[in-house]
């Protein structure tokens, strides 16, 4: 099994601590997606990044289909609830993080662009929702150890990548001081092996 990605995606990051987290063993190829040399379209042709390829040689792409298919190869922790209704709020949980993720990411690409092409109006909108969406996961995570209650799920995983991500590319949002119970269960991530080996860096 080979993951490709690169050590600055979130998304990335949450399909590597999956793995970590489920004890499987895989290779890891470094592709940066928006290189003009770059093989990612090969395999997914969308150009994005994270990118399973099986053993049968077969890829799958998108963060959630990979994580979902990671889940179901060992039961042995779950990290996606099979009640019905504990698999709705999990799940709820990851797409509010990466959505997150994804208003993150959209501002950080506008501001690569020449400065005089750049839209305010455009990065005012994404930083719209980066709000919005912490301003959510702190109310829903109200002062539970983790998003599910007791238990550590995919959806810890999701936001403490999107809070880690913030803390990557925005360092000029104060989210840890606005949201204490974010920056909480952020700091008990990091602490994690897995969280820890999957730092994001240039």
């Amino acid at each position: 099994m080979k993951l490709i990605g690169s050590l600055t995606s979130p998304y990335v990051r949450k399909a590597r601590i999956v793995l970590a987290e489920k004890h499987i063993g895989y290779n890891f190829e470094l592709e940066t997606p928006w290189n003009a040399d770059t093989h990612v379209p090969d395999h997914n042709p969308l150009g994005k990044v994270p990118v399973l390829i099986m053993d049968d040689g077969t890829s799958l792409f998108d963060s959630r289909v990979i994580v979902e298919y990671l889940d179901g190869i060992n039961p042995v922790s779950r990290l996606i609830p099979e009640s019905n209704r504990r698999r709705l709020i999990v799940k709820r949980w990851e797409a509010l993080s990466d959505g997150i993720c994804d208003a993150a990411a959209a501002t950080f690409l506008e501001r690569r662009r020449p400065e005089a092409a750049q839209s305010e109006e455009w990065i005012s909108r994404q930083q719209g929702k980066v709000t919005r969406g912490l301003e959510s996961a702190a109310r829903e995570l109200n002062d539970k150890k983790w998003c599910d209650g007791n238990v550590y799920t995919l959806a810890d995983i999701a936001l403490g990548c999107a809070l880690g991500y913030l803390t990557f590319r925005f360092p000029e949002i104060e989210w840890r001081r606005t949201f204490p119970n974010l920056a909480d269960l952020s700091d008990r991530l990091e602490k994690r092996v897995p969280f820890m080996e999957t730092a994001p860096r240039d």
